[in-house]
């Protein structure tokens, strides 16, 4: 068992090189400065780019999960993995010229739903791996894992291609290859940290339940709706925040683009710390209670963010925000695992997926919408607190069923 819990936080390890240099500062930001006609089209197209991904992953993730939860859990992560790993690799051929716009949204979308179905797979090995008293320090520790991946490889990228000048190894500065590099570190990354647990990871029964069962069977349950409505509308306001937050640092506060890139790196040590320390929090006061307490805090902190207009505020509040991030979405992992049946869990983790997508444009449709109307940036960021107290007012108000199916019982 311990091999395959090593395993199972050796994929987060690589998965946060994938979230940190594909997704968050590098690639993304490559291709919108570089690769696109002009960063505006540049933004757009990432952004159809997502969406497009985002209704992909809907569509599959479910299924996905059914077919995970008939003894193929290993496989499917494995098969996702391997071909997210291959497409971030391929994105070195991406080159600073239009013409390779095409390539990079493809490699890039492509990636991202692979990643996102293997993560179905991934979420679903965690109640296999714990038992429900220690289940909470696991799903932490594979969060903060996740953020420590993702800094160690954004660290190397830094160290051997982005900061020497000239570059290492004879990369070409003007075609942009020390910066594609960074998508073969990330690719061989994850490659290497994520094969172990396709390997030794836990297997599922290998139960039987039909692919249109899987949506009937859970959106019969009262309880597990109202925690995807949670989960909804706390996802859409962190992805929110993880969208706008350099925007609002740079316009709002006016850090400058090197001051943005170590805020964003400061913040995800910040999270990595929060979710290692958070790990036996869990575990004592109980999934629901923990996000509730994470999500509430989120939404205090990110407030009082919105109020400060000076650095040493913004850096002091910002940093005390991410210590709750990795908490809110580790403790969100634990609450599906103890609501799943163990014959559905990967099923159950596909519409979790799902309810991490499906509406990924109301907050930044909000965002503008408020920001158009009033030109304030800060009364625009301001519904992304909105957001999050609506989601931990919905998981105050679920109640789960008794484990032996006795009343019901809430945090």
């Amino acid at each position: 068992m311990r091999r395959a819990v090593a395993a199972w936080l050796a994929w987060d390890a690589g998965a946060g090189a994938f979230n940190t240099i594909v997704s968050t500062f590098v690639i993304a930001t490559y291709y919108v400065r570089a690769v696109a006609p002009d960063p505006t089209a540049g933004a757009t197209a990432w952004a159809w780019m997502q969406a497009l991904a985002g209704l992909v992953i809907a569509l599959l993730a479910v299924p996905f999960g059914a077919l995970a939860d008939r003894g193929r859990r290993r496989l499917l992560l494995g098969a996702g993995s391997a071909v997210a790993g291959a497409a971030t690799l391929a994105l070195w051929w991406v080159r600073p010229s239009p013409g390779s716009s095409p390539l990079a949204l493809g490699l890039a979308g492509t990636a991202t739903v692979a990643f996102e179905l293997a993560f179905v797979a991934y979420n679903a090995m965690l109640p296999s791996l714990a038992p429900p008293e220690r289940r909470g320090r696991l799903s932490m520790l594979g969060w903060g894992m996740g953020y420590v991946g993702g800094l160690l490889s954004m660290g190397l990228c830094l160290v051997l291609f982005l900061f020497p000048h000239p570059p290492l190894w004879g990369l070409d500065a003007a075609a942009a290859e020390p910066v594609r590099a960074c998508a073969v570190l990330a690719g061989a990354w994850f490659l290497l940290l994520s094969w172990p647990a396709a390997v030794w990871g836990p297997e599922s029964a290998g139960g039987r339940l039909p692919l249109g069962e899987a949506w009937r069977d859970a959106l019969r349950r009262g309880h597990l709706r109202l925690y995807l409505l949670a989960r909804i509308l706390t996802i859409d306001g962190l992805t929110t925040l993880f969208a706008f937050g350099g925007i609002y640092a740079a316009a709002a506060i006016g850090l400058g683009q090197q001051g943005v890139l170590l805020f964003g790196i400061a913040l995800n040590v910040s999270a990595g710390l929060g979710a290692l320390a958070a790990s036996t929090v869990e575990d004592r006061i109980g999934a629901q209670a923990t996000a509730i307490i994470a999500t509430l805090a989120l939404a205090v902190f990110g407030a009082a963010i919105l109020v400060v207009r000076n650095h040493a505020a913004f850096w002091a509040l910002g940093l005390a925000l991410g210590l709750f991030v990795g908490p809110a979405q580790a403790a969100s992992r634990s609450l599906m695992a103890a609501m799943a049946p163990p014959e559905k869990r990967a099923a159950w983790f596909g519409l979790f997926s799902l309810s991490g997508r499906v509406t990924g444009f109301a907050g930044p449709a909000a965002l503008g919408a408020v920001t158009a109307a009033t030109g304030s940036l800060r009364l625009g960021m301001a519904t992304i607190v909105v957001f999050l107290l609506l989601g931990a007012a919905l998981l105050a108000a679920l109640r789960l069923p008794a484990p032996d199916g006795g009343a019901p019982r809430g945090a």
